[in-house]
């Protein structure tokens, strides 16, 4: 088994800083497959969300591998429509019935749309009540986390957010440093289309260490101390995306990536409150 390091929450926990998500896995064939791939590659961490579509067949998957609960890190998440006490209960309650497993290791409020506050409350007690090891958020800015800090009494152990070399949340990552949340990267290659797997600085240092580009962009966010969870379905990928951690990339070379950043996201801005306001009226599906 690959020995991924772990990272050090605020409340006592640990998170392995390598995990793999599962997003857009529609096909539940494919996605059975790709976490066996996974589980046999070293992978112990897995990122899902009740928005995924896909937490009953992780609980699956997981349970064929023979391996116990408690070889796993599992992380899921509440969705828009679900904000607000009751519904956030609920839902845990959903996504655990899915999973089939008796509490979870991390959870997470998806994106700060409306009654975050009253959600994390419901948290705050499943949390208490040893239901959730830790509990965080995904998609938060500086001023939902100063918002929801103000208001509450547990400190998020962690911020999911898009980060990659060309959306680097430089300023983001110093002020979650700076209080002590750990700061995990979801599409942590950014998207093959924005040209980064092409990007001559990537190249150079990729060929000196004789890896792919995309195992220099995660070695990037591993010496960040970030937590990545890169997500594919197939097989000779998900082994290369572990394979990060015979090389390290030198004060120069993360020097470089770092005037890579653009400032622009690729995908939805959390203060995009028109967005957050139509999918929290749109209920998921059963």
């Amino acid at each position: 088994m690959t020995n991924v390091p772990e990272i050090n929450f605020n409340n006592g926990e640990k998170i392995p800083q390598e995990g793999l998500g599962v997003f857009l896995m529609k096909d539940k064939d494919q996605f059975m497959k790709a976490i066996k791939w996974a589980i046999d590659a070293g992978y112990r961490h897995f990122d899902t969300a009740a928005f995924y579509g896909n937490e009953e067949w992780l609980g699956q998957a997981l349970k064929e591998s023979g391996l116990k609960r408690e070889d796993f890190f599992i992380t899921s998440k509440v969705w828009n429509s679900d904000h607000g006490y009751d519904k956030t209960k609920a839902a845990f309650e959903k996504s655990l019935k899915k999973l089939d497993m008796d509490y979870l290791d991390l959870y997470l409020i998806h994106w700060p749309a409306d009654h975050y506050i009253e959600s994390w409350q419901a948290m705050e007690e499943l949390y208490k009540a040893g239901k959730i090891k830790s509990i965080g958020v995904s998609n938060f800015k500086e001023h939902h986390l100063e918002d929801l800090m103000a208001h509450t009494e547990v400190k998020p152990v962690i911020d999911q957010v898009e980060t990659h070399p060309y959306f680097q949340q430089k300023e983001l990552v110093k002020y979650l440093h700076d209080h002590e949340i750990a700061h995990e990267a979801w599409s942590p290659m950014g998207r093959g289309s924005d040209g980064i797997f092409e990007d001559t600085v990537l190249k150079n240092i990729a060929a000196k260490h004789h890896k792919t580009i995309a195992q220099v962009i995660l070695r990037w966010h591993l010496q960040r101390q970030t937590v990545i969870i890169p997500k594919s379905v197939h097989e000779d990928r998900i082994k290369e995306n572990i394979d990060l951690y015979d090389f390290e990339l030198t004060n120069e070379e993360m020097d470089k990536i770092a005037t890579l950043d653009t400032g622009k996201r690729i995908y939805r801005d959390p203060d995009d409150t028109q967005w957050l306001q139509k999918t929290a009226n749109t209920p998921l599906p059963e």
